[in-house]
């Protein structure tokens, strides 16, 4: 399951805001989705601009 899909179903669940991302890594990793969980606690900068913008480019972990 992508990144992507993983943010979808977090947020499909309706357990919290998008934007409070602390909750949204722990019902990440309720849902056993710890790749999304990584992802946020390394790329949380990232993770935001993806939430505010929907553009998969800040999904990518490459420097570029």
């Amino acid at each position: 399951m992508s990144l992507k899909e993983q943010i979808i179903a977090v947020r499909d669940s309706g357990k919290t805001n998008m934007l409070d991302s602390r909750t949204v890594q722990y019902i990440a990793n309720e849902m056993n989705f710890y790749e999304l969980v990584i992802f946020i606690e390394e790329h949380r900068d990232k993770y935001s601009k993806f939430i505010f913008t929907g553009d998969e480019k800040y999904l990518s972990v490459s420097d570029k």
